[in-house]
């Protein structure tokens, strides 16, 4: 990790002004959510019926809900939230995508048909509504949303890891540790896996952004995260039958959507061009 910061990679993100906006979006992502004990105004779920869907004010900034809840205060809870969707869902995109994609590519033949035909049926379908029907089959909740958001993600990986494992596998030093007699598991994930980590990681920082997404759009359907749970998604379903009376229970939540995934997404274009090996040329 060291070694990346002391890197040309590091360098050349620094110079990216649109990649460093990305990269303060998700620190202040990051500090909202480990600190929002001490800086949401009150506790997000404290009803009050006598003042509900009030607009903001100087004692509620972002206005209240349907149930007089705070609004600022529900949206800072659900960063912690949407945050561990996304990471959580990128981890089991990675640990299952990662392996699978690697062997497939590394033994080819039979394998790697099979694999891949799996693979093209997964993608066949659109990735929300594969996401749907998981949910639909586990059942709804926070937890069955991140694992189906992890789930529909696996093709991706599987499908990256394979293709920088095909550019890399017939290589010079891949052909020398085969000769001196290392086993393929080393081979494959000491020697080759390591060479393809530049994608990896570009596909992951967009990614987190998708599940983050995804999640929000299974939250809106009532497929992820449950009331009272602060869910930005969940927020905004539960806010979508008063857009013209109090638009700021739907506004301020999607907000906060847009500026985790565009955050994300600076980034991981950021990181592409900087972890782009021809940049060195």
């Amino acid at each position: 990790m060291m070694g990346f910061f002391r890197s040309k990679a590091f360098r050349r993100l620094k110079r990216n002004k649109i990649a460093m906006a990305g990269t303060v979006c998700i620190i202040l992502l990051f500090l909202v959510a480990l600190l929002a004990p001490q800086i949401a105004p009150y506790d997000p779920f404290d009803t009050d019926f006598f003042h509900t869907l009030e607009g903001p004010s100087r004692d509620h900034l972002l206005g209240r809900d349907d149930l007089g809840r705070d609004v600022l205060s529900r949206i800072i809870y659900g960063t912690r939230i949407s945050l561990n969707i996304g990471f959580i869902s990128v981890a089991i995109g990675l640990v299952v995508g990662l392996p699978v994609g690697a062997i497939s590519g590394y033994y080819g033949g039979k394998l790697d048909l099979i694999v891949q035909r799996l693979v093209d049926i997964m993608m066949a379908f659109p990735g929300m509504l594969l996401a749907i029907v998981i949910v639909s089959v586990m059942g709804v909740g926070l937890v069955n949303a991140m694992i189906a958001v992890g789930i529909v993600s696996i093709p991706t990986y599987i499908r990256l890891v394979r293709g920088s494992v095909l550019s890399v596998k017939n290589k010079e030093y891949v052909e020398a540790a085969r000769a001196l007699g290392v086993n393929d598991k080393r081979i494959i994930f000491r020697h080759v896996v390591p060479q393809c980590l530049a994608p990896i990681i570009v596909q992951s920082s967009l990614q987190v952004g998708t599940a983050i997404l995804w999640a929000a759009g299974l939250g809106f359907l009532g497929l992820g995260a449950q009331a009272p749970i602060p869910e930005w998604g969940a927020m905004l379903s539960q806010g979508r039958g008063y857009i013209r009376t109090a638009h700021h229970v739907t506004t301020f939540p999607g907000l906060a959507i847009m500026l985790a995934v565009l955050g994300f997404n600076l980034l991981g274009d950021g990181l592409r061009d900087a972890l782009d090996p021809k940049m060195d040329k």
